[in-house]
């Protein structure tokens, strides 16, 4: 007979003490959580969870002496295996899509439920992306810009103007739309509704297109798609980003 699943180890980050002590009062009373610290700033964070070695760190993005983004790029560089959910107390912050950069597996605004919460640190002891697709998609439409002519960051070339295949490696053109509809905010149902086809059928692209891009999640995708200039943010209030296709 297997024993109890082991909970979630995890560390919470935040240089306000009254924060910390919520988000622990929160997560305490989830069965599959164990809350194992608290670090008052980034440095402090990565001196614990290398002691400590959570499975999960809660990481404010703002703190003093190392900010949530150099500690989340530290972490996972020296401790792979420990997922970093990033937290902001703004929706939209510049820091948000360095901090995915950095290797942070999601983003959740400080004002989540406890619900959403827990399921979040779920979602990325998992190994899976925990930011909403419209959310990902505003604030990557509002802070990912490459400039004309400049490489991207994630290190695939600009594609060619009306041919959104150009550049993306080996993406089969059924890839590429696939990566397009996922970065203009789709989830898996709406882009095979869009399609027309299944929603295993969609997760199989969606598993190729990340071997093929060499990012880890849907976060690094979206944002690969903006840099590579497969899409582009289209400067109207709470509309969706633009694509190659809007422009054509």
């Amino acid at each position: 007979m297997n024993g109890p699943t082991p909970r979630i180890r995890v560390l919470i980050a935040d240089d306000q003490p009254l924060v910390r002590r919520g988000l622990s009062l929160i997560l305490t009373p989830d069965p599959s959580l164990e809350i194992v610290g608290e670090a008052d700033n980034g440095r402090q964070a990565v001196d614990l969870a290398q002691q400590l070695r959570p499975d999960v760190v809660v990481m404010d993005i703002r703190m003093p002496v190392l900010d949530g983004v150099a500690a989340t790029r530290q972490l996972s560089d020296t401790l792979p295996d420990c997922r970093v959910l990033a937290l902001s107390t703004f929706d939209m912050d510049e820091y948000v899509v360095a901090a995915l950069r950095a290797g942070a597996y999601g983003f959740l605004p400080k004002d989540v439920s406890p619900e959403d919460l827990g399921a979040a640190i779920r979602t990325v002891h998992a190994g899976e992306a925990a930011v909403a697709p419209r959310l990902l998609t505003r604030l990557i439409s509002a802070y990912v810009r490459t400039p004309a002519g400049a490489s991207p960051a994630v290190g695939l070339p600009l594609p060619v103007t009306g041919s959104p295949s150009a550049g993306t490696g080996e993406l089969t053109p059924r890839e590429v739309e696939v990566w397009r509809l996922m970065a203009t905010g789709l989830d898996n149902a709406e882009i095979a509704l869009t399609l027309g086809i299944s929603n295993s059928t969609v997760k199989n692209y969606i598993t190729s297109i990340f071997g093929k891009l060499d990012v880890r999640d849907r976060a690094q995708a979206v944002i690969a798609a903006y840099e590579s200039g497969l899409v582009t943010a289209r400067p109207v209030n709470g509309g969706r980003a633009g694509t190659s296709a809007d422009r054509a």
